[in-house]
């Protein structure tokens, strides 16, 4: 489903886009780390990164007891450019949520608006921490739209009877520690993609919702020891096989490199409900 594109002129003109947005973003993101290496408390936003953990949950069981924790990035790797599918909800393909009002917001369980869905599944909490790739600095202020599928392998906004719904979307500014967190449920594997999160980087909260340039638009991997344990459980049954049909190596996303700048490190359980932590270079 995935592999549909915005096409050769749209990523054109985003590729300028991005090259004009990143040449003013450096600039900005050098300040932040100023700023925060003279202001009380800077070693604890210059230590900030990456959360890595090993989870030990098992299918069926859901028991992980790993923990994500933020570790320094001194090599930290720009997190690649890939393509934001055939349901981004942003204007590119159709209806644009980015614009109405109650998409700024941290827990994206919920439909806003006209409807207040509330979208089944394991809970999810979904943490980034967003850093300019060359100076390893928190990008403060900048913005994240993310979205994803449903337990089903639908998205709100497209799937059949889901136009009228928008959940699992979301855009949150980026902390001074360079954080940005969303409370969501876990998505489903639908057939023929690796489990996934998409997500775009903007300047601000302001260019965000004004659909303006955008930074980076990629995509967050899950892992497939955690995935094995959630699709046991009810209402994920349709996953298992298609989780089983694919891989990260074989997927027409992460398959150039099985994602390895993607991965999401996880802690958590089943019935506690998982955290994915990635830092992102942009």
């Amino acid at each position: 489903m995935d592999e549909d594109d915005r096409g050769l002129v749209y990523d054109i003109r985003t590729l300028v886009n991005r090259r004009n947005v990143l040449g003013l973003f450096g600039g900005v993101a050098v300040a932040s780390l100023l700023a925060a290496c003279s202001s009380p408390g800077s070693s604890t936003a210059a230590g900030t990164a990456a959360a890595t953990s090993t989870p030990t949950a098992t299918a069926g069981t859901g028991a992980a007891t790993s923990t994500a924790t933020a570790t320094p990035e001194p090599d930290l790797t720009e997190v690649p450019d890939e393509t934001a599918g055939p349901y981004p909800g942003d204007g590119s393909n159709g209806v644009n949520v980015l614009d109405d009002s109650g998409i700024v917001r941290s827990d994206i369980r919920s439909s806003f608006g006209s409807s207040t869905t509330t979208a089944a599944g394991v809970p999810l909490t979904i943490r980034l921490t967003v850093r300019d790739a060359s100076t390893g600095g928190a990008l403060a202020g900048a913005a994240v739209y993310l979205w994803h599928c449903n337990r089903d392998g639908e998205y709100s906004l497209y799937g059949s009877g889901l136009t009228n719904e928008n959940y699992l979307r979301g855009v949150q500014e980026v902390g001074a520690d360079g954080t940005v967190s969303f409370t969501s449920i876990y998505p489903a594997a639908y057939s023929g993609r690796w489990p996934h999160i998409h997500f775009e980087v903007y300047k601000d909260v302001a260019t965000a919702v004004a659909s303006g340039p955008i930074v980076k638009t990629s995509q967050i991997a899950l892992p497939q020891e955690t995935c094995e344990a959630v699709y046991a459980t009810s209402g994920y049954e349709q996953s298992v096989r298609n989780l089983a049909s694919t891989s990260l190596a074989k997927d027409n996303v992460f398959g150039n490199d099985s994602g390895i700048h993607q991965i999401a490190s996880m802690s958590g359980s089943v019935a506690a409900g998982y955290t994915a932590a990635l830092t992102i270079g942009v």
